[in-house]
């Protein structure tokens, strides 16, 4: 039976690194600690081998605490960190980070910037530079406004693996694909560039989604990625907001479910496992 590894999944304690995004009334019922032994019989449940936590703060602080807690779980196959791209320390950074095993690749919050051209800004080009030389795969965390930015970034630096997280967060509860489809469709020209099917059913109506509702985006990623260039994340414990976590995989697997059983073990683990370049099977 093949892997299946869950590409992005968060942890967070909120007395060590409070998440300031959940003060947002419609955020409450997230926000409390999420921790591996919660997410554990979630897994098991599902059939989860592996998980990729992704950050959720730009604090090197979390990298540290969050390889010590893979350290201890072994179910966590790979830890998507932060440095700062933007800084001279830019490489330090990363050499100290990639010492780690466990650590896979970086992320920046880009969607939170104020200025939409923050990822193109010299200094940050600068710091994907760094991450081209060290070989560091990047997620691209943008909103549909950012997504035109993907193909600059790999046209750019060929040699950065990229991966757009949430299909860049279409409008999935507006059924709208205006504005999204032809810069997702300009990114998926670049073979350096790969796509989570991850946080769709938060783009969705929370209360009424079905998986009708998702697969015209699933259909679109399949056509222009293909399987080799796709990967299952729950992005739980945020999909909590609209759905179960095995709400979430359920409709996944059921809109894939016309798939060879090749096609869908390389979305469900075999695309994570390559691009990310996890080490072991823990099974």
């Amino acid at each position: 039976m093949s892997e299946v590894i869950d590409a992005h999944q968060h942890f967070w304690d909120l007395k060590v690194f409070p998440q300031e995004w959940l003060g947002v009334p419609a955020h409450r019922p997230i926000r409390r600690n999420f921790l591996p032994k919660d997410l554990a019989p979630l897994l098991r449940k599902c059939g989860v081998d592996r998980t990729v936590f992704v950050q959720t703060k730009h604090d090197t602080d979390e990298n540290r605490w969050v390889l010590s807690l893979a350290e201890e779980t072994p179910w966590v196959a790979g830890v998507v960190g932060w440095v700062d791209l933007a800084s001279p320390a830019c490489e330090e950074q990363v050499l100290e980070f990639r010492r780690h095993p466990k650590a896979v690749g970086v992320r920046h919050i880009v969607q939170d910037e104020p200025d939409d051209d923050f990822i193109i800004r010299p200094a940050m080009l600068r710091g994907l530079k760094v991450l081209e030389k060290h070989g560091v795969p990047f997620d691209l965390l943008f909103f549909v406004k950012h997504l035109h930015h993907a193909a600059t970034i790999a046209r750019l630096f060929p040699g950065v693996p990229l991966v757009i997280d949430h299909l860049a967060k279409p409008l999935i509860s507006e059924h709208r694909v205006l504005g999204w489809l032809d810069d997702f469709r300009a990114a998926a020209r670049f073979p350096n560039v790969s796509c989570k099917l991850s946080s769709m059913i938060t783009q969705a109506d929370w209360k009424r989604w079905t998986p009708a509702d998702l697969k015209p985006y699933v259909v679109a990623a399949l056509e222009l990625f293909g399987p080799d260039r796709l990967m299952f994340g729950s992005d739980w414990p945020v999909c909590l907001l609209a759905g179960t976590y095995a709400e979430w995989i359920g409709a996944l697997r059921e809109i894939l479910s016309t798939l060879s059983k090749a096609e869908q073990a390389r979305i469900f683990g075999g695309t994570a496992a390559r691009f990310y370049r996890l080490k072991g099977d823990p099974r």
